[in-house]
């Protein structure tokens, strides 16, 4: 159980690429590393284009003025100059500026976490992967639903074999506000994702259910995608060619099959976010909006309602648990938990811990780069009107 006692020697000095007061992604990632405040301080920002801004906001969060950059070069030049600088910097800004300033970062000598999509190309992800094993460095990924620990307890009934052979995977991530196009035009959160140019080759794949395919591969890590079909559509008109809507079919290396279902234009739907795994024994499935409960289905039995934090589930679960089951926990601890384990691996990263790193469960570049060919993959399918194609 975590109790917020110091999981490393010391704080890590931290700072934020975007994230300011226009957008809310910034504070789940705040709310993720400060959540234990034996992980992370936060130092310095270049919170927003807005200079003026940026240094209103970072001062009302606590950050010095003279700490607070017009931008990320500024804020790696003048960091590296002082004794106190920052050691790990959070990207959260739109997919197109991801790359340059991850590659930056590491050539400042800097460990990294951004935000999913990690890039646009596969080649890219490579690239950094290669300079961040030079420099001796750790890239994480915020798919930030994946710390929940009851995705632990999955993994562990999978790799147990409590399911049996896993034949099935049911992924979903939908929800209905982006069902017209108001949103393209007054959200600044929204905007972007709306641009090509900025967003990248997607909409909803890169934007959601890069978090829920990520999910499906932590709890089935030998479960190893064959083939992908996707048809997407662009039920808003305004936004083609980018997708509002999606469908996906998977094909598994060991004859498993899966589909996902992504979409911003499912009305009324406030929070479709689900991940089923069906083996040939049982079925246990999740849901975000749900994340206390997991349903554990054996066939020809009654359906099993597992609760946090209870002493019947995984010790891998429970590690993670924070509350206690009396009290529900959700997406903030989720968000906390990556980062703790972030700063866990990147103090074993630095002490040349690696049998740490081997054991530790987190979204690294790795975890990165399969989201990137995830959506690669699914937009090629799609614009070759909705064939087969390797994932690999």
């Amino acid at each position: 159980m975590l109790n917020g006692e110091k999981r490393i020697e010391r704080p890590l000095r931290w700072g934020m690429i975007g994230g300011g007061r226009t957008g809310n992604v910034g504070y789940k990632h705040r709310l993720g590393a400060l959540r234990d405040n034996t992980a992370y301080e936060l130092v310095a920002g270049a919170f927003d284009l807005d200079f003026e801004r940026c240094k209103d906001f970072g001062m009302n969060l606590g950050v010095a003025e003279d700490r607070l950059y017009p931008d990320y070069k500024t804020m790696f030049e003048e960091e590296a100059k002082r004794p106190d600088g920052v050691e790990v910097v959070s990207i959260a800004t739109p997919n197109f500026t991801h790359y340059e300033i991850t590659k930056a970062a590491l050539e400042a000598g800097l460990h990294v976490i951004c935000e999913k999509p990690l890039f646009f190309k596969v080649e890219q992800g490579e690239e950094i992967k290669a300079l961040a094993e030079k420099m001796n460095k750790i890239v994480g990924v915020t798919y930030g639903f994946s710390g929940s620990q009851l995705l632990l307890q999955m993994r562990r009934m999978v790799q147990n074999g409590d399911l049996g052979d896993i034949h099935m995977v049911e992924l979903q991530y939908t929800h209905g506000f982006a069902c017209d196009e108001i949103g393209d035009k007054v959200s600044e959160g929204q905007k972007w994702r709306v641009d090509p140019e900025k967003s990248g080759p997607s909409f909803v794949l890169g934007d959601l259910s890069t978090h829920t395919f990520y999910m499906s591969e932590l709890i089935c890590p030998e479960l190893k995608l064959k083939q992908v079909l996707c048809d997407r559509q662009s039920f808003v008109k305004s936004r083609e060619p980018l997708e509002d809507n999606a469908y996906v079919l998977m094909r598994y290396e060991n004859g498993a099959v899966g589909r996902m279902w992504a979409s911003a234009v499912n009305a009324g739907c406030m929070d479709g976010h689900r991940i089923r795994i069906v083996g040939s024994k049982a079925s246990v499935e999740f849901s975000d909006n749900q994340p206390n409960e997991l349903l554990y289905q054996v066939q020809g039995e009654p359906i099993r309602k597992m609760i946090r934090s209870m002493p019947y589930l995984y010790d891998e679960c429970n590690a993670d648990e924070r509350l206690g089951a009396l009290h529900a926990e959700g997406l903030p601890e989720s968000w906390a938990n990556i980062y703790l384990k972030f700063a866990i691996a990147i103090d074993a990263k630095n002490r040349g811990d690696e049998e740490t790193l081997k054991n530790l469960v987190y979204p690294g570049i790795d975890a990165g780069i399969e989201g990137i060919r995830w959506v690669t993959k699914c937009v090629e399918s799609a614009d070759k009107g909705g064939v087969w194609v390797d994932f690999k």
